[in-house]
């Protein structure tokens, strides 16, 4: 940026001679400059662009996919890359603006890069970006599989813990189990605890994974009770008594009179 200061009376018109009176008062005034490209020195633009400016219509070349945005001619590169964040999905940040062949910068107007009607951009997605994104899909699709494995532990255990339930109304109602049913029980209750420990959970799927190894475990817990309280029990000899019928009446002998 060149800053230019000029001197000028009350007026607003520049002295003829660069001897004034004591009585004129003299304002020291500074003009920001930029410099264009073809080396014509000129006053800086405003901040606020003029909304009386034309619009451009500008041809975006995306990979395989083609936009066409409607831009002010006093825009920069930045206001454009928000205006393809709408139509693309990719944040300013994550996007690369090629024009003429060079990558612009934000800042940059497009009317002093040779921006004009109908011209052709061309916009690639940051490599870096693209780097994130694919640990950020790898890390969802590791979650996502967590979650499954989770689930599926979680549906055995439903079924294991209803067959612990039924032992338990079983022994409590003095009918003895057999021991190795409950044995059998534990062993697949363990081969689901190895499973849980085999998943690697972080987040809500950690808190899964810790709440069903709860599960498992006091499911077996209570098997190691109830094998105690069935070993008590008194198996029950069920006999069978037989109904005895008495014996057909004999056919009377008659006597026989002379």
């Amino acid at each position: 940026m060149i800053v230019m200061k000029r001197r000028s009376n009350v007026y607003g018109k520049m002295p003829e001679s660069s001897t004034t009176t004591s009585s004129s008062t003299s304002i020291e005034e500074e003009i920001d400059c930029e410099l264009r490209p073809g080396g014509m020195l000129v006053q800086k633009r405003s901040e606020k662009k003029d909304v009386s400016a034309p619009n451009l219509r500008l041809r975006i070349a995306f990979g395989a996919l083609r936009y066409e945005i409607s831009v002010n001619s006093l825009a920069t590169f930045g206001d454009l890359k928000k205006l393809l964040t709408a139509e693309t999905g990719l944040q300013p940040s994550e996007q690369r603006v090629i024009f003429r062949g060079k990558e612009r910068e934000n800042g940059e107007y497009l009317d002093m890069c040779g921006v004009k009607d109908r011209s052709k951009v061309i916009l690639m997605e940051d490599p870096s970006s693209i780097e994130r994104r694919f640990i950020e899909m790898r890390r969802n699709a590791k979650i996502q599989s967590a979650h499954r494995a989770i689930s599926n532990v979680s549906m055995e255990v439903d079924k294991l813990a209803d067959q612990v339930s039924g032992i338990e109304k079983s022994v409590s109602n003095g009918v003895k189990v057999p021991e190795v049913q409950i044995t059998t029980l534990v062993e697949m209750l363990m081969r689901q605890a190895i499973k849980l420990d085999s998943i690697s959970a972080n987040g809500d799927a950690s808190a899964q994974k810790i709440l069903q190894g709860k599960r498992v475990q006091k499911c077996v817990e209570s098997l190691d009770v109830l094998k105690i309280s069935n070993a008590r029990v008194k198996p029950v000899v069920v006999t069978t008594k037989w109904e005895s019928f008495d014996p057909p009446p004999t056919t009377p002998q008659w006597e026989l009179f002379d």
